[in-house]
C-alpha cells in the first residue's frame, strides 16, 4: 500500500467516525404545526409550547447528552401537506418521532405510522387515536399514535356530566337540550357520536347539528337556528377563532345557552377577543393550573418561555403549557429509548410504556398524571372543567387583564371518567 493510499484510507475513516459521531450526538424530531393556517390561532401557541421546550432542552445539554434536531415546519392545516412532509421525515430525513398537530392529518398519517414504526404524540385528541390494536372496536388500530389529555371525546362525556348535574341544581323542569355545533369536518365531528350517545344516556333531548366553518365569519343564521331551537346546552366543536365569531353573534341575537367548549374552543385570548360574549363558557383543560402560581414545575414552565421571550414577561395561554407538556412525555420516551436499544421509532413507543401515573420531570402540578399501556392509549380520563370569567372591558394587554381579574379561569369541577371497554377508541 503506498502512503498515497495510506492517508487516503485514514482519511476515509476519520470522516466515517466524525459523521457516526454527529449521528450519534443527534435526536431527530419531526414537528408538525399550524402557524398560518384555519387553526393557527391554537396552533401558534401550542407550537411555540414544543420548539421552545426542545431549545431549552438543548440548551441542558440534550437527551442523554445528544442534541435534538426539531425540524418545525408549518403545513397551514393542509392534509396533502402533511403527507408529503411525512414521506421526507419517513425517508431521507428520517426522525425517531413526530409531534404532530390536526386530527385529519394524523388520522391520515396512522397507518403509514404504524407502517414505519414512528410514534406520534398529537394535538389531535381524536379517541380514534387512542385504541392502539383496534380492540375497542370503534376504530381502526393505531399502536404508533399518542396524546396527553383527555380525547375529545372523554372531554363531552365529562361536560355532559356535569350539564345533566347543572340542570338538577338548577332545578329545571323537563329534558335538557343539547346541540352538537361545529364544522363539517374530521376534528369537530370526531367527538360527535359518543357526546351524542351519552347525552342521550343522561337525559338530554338531542337537537340537529348546527354547522359553522373553522374559519371565522358571520354566523348569525346559525345563532338564530341555536336560539329558536331552545338549546340549552351547546358543544363549540371548533377552534377559538371561530368560537368567537360564534359568541359575538349568539350575544347580539340575545340567544340564552350555556355554552361548551372544546381544549381548542376557549383560551385566554379568545376571552380577550370575544370579551363579554366570552363570559361563562365552560371548557376543559388539560393541565392542572394555568400561567403562573405556584405549581413546583412553574419555575421549569417559566425557564422554557425564556426560549422566546427573553425577558420573561410574556403571559402564556393554555395551549402553550399543553405543548410543553406533550413535549416533556415525547423527551422522556426518547430518554428511556435511548437508554435502551436507541433512539428507534419502536424503542421509543416502548418508552411510553414504561411509567404508571406518569408526570414528566419539570412538570410537576402542572401535567396531570397519564398512564399508556400496549392495549389502551388513553392517557387519562381526567377532565377537569373551568369557566371562562370576563368582567368589563377587555382591550388592555393580556398580562394584565389577566392579572387584574378582568378574564380569569375559575374551577367547575373535575370529573374522573370510567374507563369503560366500549369507550376505547370512541
Amino acid at each position: 500500500m503506498t502512503m498515497k493510499t495510506l492517508l487516503s484510507t485514514a482519511s476515509l475513516a476519520l470522516l466515517l467516525a466524525s459523521a457516526a459521531t454527529t449521528s450519534q450526538a443527534q435526536v431527530a424530531l419531526g414537528h408538525l404545526t399550524d402557524y398560518s393556517g384555519p387553526t393557527s390561532d391554537v396552533g401558534t401557541p401550542f407550537g411555540q409550547g414544543v420548539a421552545d421546550t426542545y431549545a431549552w432542552i438543548n440548551k441542558s445539554g440534550g437527551i442523554n447528552g445528544a442534541k435534538v434536531n426539531l425540524d418545525t415546519v408549518d403545513y397551514g392545516y393542509q392534509v396533502p401537506r402533511a403527507i408529503a412532509q411525512y414521506k421526507k421525515w419517513s425517508g431521507s430525513d428520517k426522525v425517531a418521532a413526530i409531534l404532530g398537530w390536526g386530527t385529519a392529518d394524523t388520522e391520515a398519517l396512522t397507518g403509514f405510522l404504524a407502517q414505519d414504526k414512528i410514534p406520534d404524540i398529537s394535538a389531535s385528541y381524536a379517541a380514534a387515536l387512542s385504541d392502539p390494536t383496534g380492540a375497542g372496536g370503534k376504530a381502526k388500530p393505531a399502536p404508533y399514535n399518542f396524546f396527553y389529555g383527555p380525547s375529545y371525546s372523554d372531554a363531552v362525556r365529562g361536560m355532559l356530566t356535569w350539564a345533566a348535574e347543572d340542570w338538577k341544581s338548577k332545578g329545571k323542569p323537563g329534558k335538557p337540550k343539547f346541540v352538537h355545533m361545529g364544522a363539517n369536518h374530521p376534528y369537530p365531528n370526531a367527538p360527535k357520536a359518543a357526546g351524542e350517545a351519552i347525552a342521550a344516556e343522561l337525559g338530554f333531548e338531542l337537537l340537529p347539528p348546527i354547522v359553522f366553518a373553522l374559519t371565522p365569519g358571520d354566523y348569525s343564521a346559525q345563532c338564530l337556528t341555536l336560539k329558536s331551537s331552545g338549546a340549552n346546552y351547546a358543544y363549540l366543536g371548533n377552534t377559538a377563532g371561530s368560537n368567537i365569531s360564534v359568541l359575538n353573534a349568539c350575544k347580539a341575537a340575545g340567544v340564552d345557552v350555556q355554552f361548551l367548549g372544546n381544549v381548542w374552543g376557549m383560551d385566554e385570548n379568545a376571552a380577550k377577543a370575544a370579551g363579554a360574549a366570552a363570559d361563562g363558557v365552560v371548557f376543559p383543560l388539560r393541565t392542572a393550573v394555568a400561567w403562573g402560581g405556584s405549581a413546583p414545575g412553574m419555575k421549569t414552565f417559566m425557564e422554557i418561555s425564556k426560549m422566546s421571550d427573553a425577558a420573561g414577561t410574556a403571559y402564556r395561554p393554555v395551549h402553550y403549557i399543553a405543548g410543553v407538556c406533550t413535549a416533556l412525555y415525547m423527551k422522556e420516551a426518547v430518554e428511556w429509548a435511548a437508554k435502551n436499544g436507541g433512539a428507534t421509532g419502536e424503542n421509543v413507543k416502548k418508552g411510553f410504556y414504561q411509567k404508571k401515573d406518569w408526570v414528566p420531570a419539570g412538570g410537576e402540578g402542572i401535567c396531570n398524571p397519564s398512564t399508556f399501556t400496549e392495549t389502551d392509549h388513553r392517557g387519562t380520563l381526567k377532565v377537569d372543567l373551568y369557566r371562562m370569567k370576563v368582567a368589563g372591558a377587555t382591550d388592555a394587554p393580556l398580562n394584565d387583564l389577566v392579572k387584574n381579574g378582568g378574564i380569569k379561569m375559575e374551577k367547575v369541577k373535575t370529573i374522573d371518567l370510567p374507563r369503560k371497554p366500549e369507550w376505547l377508541g370512541w
